[in-house]
């Protein structure tokens, strides 16, 4: 589905600190359409400034055929834990509700869903927000000097490797320090483009780190990469990145050990001149 086609179902009511999203009648028969939908969530939070917000789910007449249940609760938990400071749906399903009951007893999260979006809206307004007044400001796990050695060029073979081995991203702060460092240092090369070779091995991407690193991660590729290559041997992260890329069609072009990324940069080298 293209995003013209979510983007009319995630609203933002900024006075009352409410995400909408509206699933009428939506069906979801595979992982990658859920996942799909839930990176252009993802993005709409990123671009919105905001990191938390209260979610109102419209789950009217929404279908999930069975092999799309663990992609729909598995992204649902991640941005529920990462960006809701409180959840509520209304108008399921009998079949939709009496899954998501299921799931509520077993994970022990109080599924708060209503008939109408009034009550809804009423039963969200009642809950406390835990934004600051001046947005979402966390301390700084890392120093510049975390970033350095992680970040180096290969001039003659046109490579930029940037190392997030055994690297946690904690929250969208580290997020935000690590890439604003690989900008800066793209920039200081005063060279726009280049191959990436990105070792993810025993790198850890917390629910909190998720949005804003998919968002930063796909902004510098637009912007800087002539072709991106990863390696992350049996990682969590490597799972994650395959499932994201089947939902934005791209490859993830990742591979077992760094020699075996360098061989993948060569064919892309020599893909971009045929």
């Amino acid at each position: 589905m293209p995003e013209t086609e979510f983007d009319p179902r995630i609203r933002f009511d900024d006075a009352r600190q409410i995400m909408e999203v509206d699933f009428t009648d939506l069906h979801f028969q595979s992982g990658s359409t859920v996942n799909q939908f839930y990176d252009r969530i993802e993005e709409r939070i990123a671009e919105s400034g905001e990191s938390l917000w209260f979610f109102l789910v419209n789950l009217n007449g929404m279908r999930i055929d069975p092999a799309a249940w663990v992609d729909y609760a598995r992204r649902g938990r991640a941005l529920n834990q990462a960006h809701s400071m409180g959840s509520v749906r209304f108008d399921a399903s009998p079949e939709t509700a009496a899954q998501i009951e299921r799931d509520a007893r077993t994970e022990r999260f109080d599924p708060n869903l209503f008939t109408s979006r009034e009550d809804a809206i009423v039963r969200l307004d009642a809950l406390p927000s835990k934004r600051r007044a001046t947005g979402i400001l966390h301390d700084p796990n890392y120093a510049p000097g975390d970033f350095v050695r992680r970040v180096s060029f290969d001039h003659e073979a046109g490579i930029l490797e940037i190392d997030f081995s055994h690297f946690t991203f904690f929250h969208a702060r580290d997020v935000g320090d690590f890439y604003d460092h690989i900008e800066e240092r793209i920039r200081d090369t005063g060279q726009d483009k280049w191959f990436f070779l990105i070792n993810y091995d025993g790198c850890r991407i917390e629910p909190a780190a998720w949005v804003q690193h998919a968002f930063r991660g796909k902004k510098i590729n637009l912007s800087h990469s002539l072709g991106t290559v990863r390696y992350a041997p049996g990682s969590e992260t490597e799972e994650e990145i395959r499932r994201r890329a089947t939902a934005q069609d791209f490859r993830p072009n990742i591979r077992n050990t760094r020699a075996e990324a360098l061989a993948r940069i060569d064919e892309m080298r020599e893909e971009s001149v045929v």
